[in-house]
């Protein structure tokens, strides 16, 4: 990647440290792929003495900047359940087409919009003039892209655009979707994508960007007059936590009551060795298990492993009725998440 590697001027990072940056906290895209699906995946970066995460500097986004590292950006911040930019990202067949779509019925709100190029398809940004509300913005560009036959996902049907902020409001302590940060180098494609309407230079392109109308609240407010989440994209009603659920056999199986080995964050997930794998002497990266942080009832092993010989390589074998019925399960799919 060297012939990617750019030069990032004070002014640039402080431009895009503006611009996109909507709290500290920061995901980082791994430079090795994993050894079974070959994909770059994002993680929290941690102090190695402490623990704790580590906080998004200048310093960092000039690193991204010039190609050196990928960051992850968060939309929302939690203390104010704002967002400075909206994102729209689309990866399916003809998605392009769809944006392009969307850009034009932006304009015609008076709404600018900045496309940038992608892996698999492209993400169509629209900055803020200060930070707003991410349930507002949510309502305006969902409900957009409904009216307009533009598939949403979390909606009916699997493909569709993803919009970004993804949630409403975050709850304490938690931090929602971070998304690939612009104009850095995408480590599985090995590239750079750059915005359209501007040439392939960073100060160019950041000039660009500072350029670019930015939507007010007082605009956003009249656009959203009268509306609400569209309600097929509405959050489900929270559920009371049940007590913990008792088979013939026992309490239910939780899986991190079994595990011993460190585990790190990945996106939504919790990720450590598979015990399946540790006892044939695979896994030596200790990364194939991933376990759900908002549901940990929720596990798979990238490598094959079923759950049937995770549990036995804890110790703790499901009963024979409860096994043939997960198999079953596994087989349709219906436990992969």
């Amino acid at each position: 990647m060297r012939n990617l590697r750019l030069n990032a001027p004070a002014s640039v990072v402080a431009d895009y440290f503006r611009l996109f940056v909507n709290r500290r906290a920061y995901t980082l895209q791994s430079n090795r792929p994993h050894p079974e699906s070959a994909r770059h995946y994002y993680y929290r970066p941690k102090d190695n003495k402490t623990g704790q995460g580590l906080s998004l500097t200048p310093d960092t986004i000039r690193r991204h900047l010039e190609g050196e590292i990928t960051i992850g950006l968060y939309s929302i911040n939690p203390a104010t359940q704002c967002s400075k930019w909206v994102a729209v990202d689309a990866d399916y067949q003809d998605s392009l087409t769809d944006l392009l779509k969307l850009s034009f019925y932006l304009r015609q709100d008076g709404v600018e919009s900045a496309l940038e190029n992608s892996h698999r398809g492209g993400h169509l940004r629209i900055f803020l003039a200060e930070p707003l509300p991410a349930r507002d913005c949510r309502i305006y560009v969902c409900g957009l892209a409904l009216r307009l036959g533009i598939p949403v996902k979390g909606g009916r049907g699997r493909e569709g655009i993803e919009v970004f902020p993804k949630h409403d409001a975050l709850k304490p302590g938690r931090y929602g979707n971070a998304m690939r940060g612009p104009l850095g180098i995408h480590r599985g494609a090995a590239q750079r994508f750059w915005f359209d309407d501007a040439d392939e230079d960073l100060e160019k392109q950041m000039c660009y960007l500072n350029s670019l109308p930015k939507m007010t609240g007082d605009q956003l407010a009249r656009l959203i007059a009268g509306k609400a989440i569209p309600p097929q994209l509405a959050p489900p009603e929270p559920k009371a936590e049940p007590e913990m659920r008792r088979h013939a056999a026992g309490p239910e199986f939780r899986i991190l009551d079994h595990i011993n080995t460190k585990l790190r964050t990945v996106g939504h997930n919790n990720v450590t060795r598979c015990p399946s794998c540790a006892e044939e002497g695979h896994d030596r990266s200790g990364d194939n298990l991933s376990i759900s942080i908002e549901e940990p009832r929720k596990y798979i092993c990238w490598a094959g492993c079923t759950r049937d010989l995770i549990r036995a390589a804890v110790g703790c074998p499901r009963p024979v009725q409860h096994a043939l019925h997960g198999q079953k399960k596994e087989a349709s799919n219906v436990e992969i998440w």
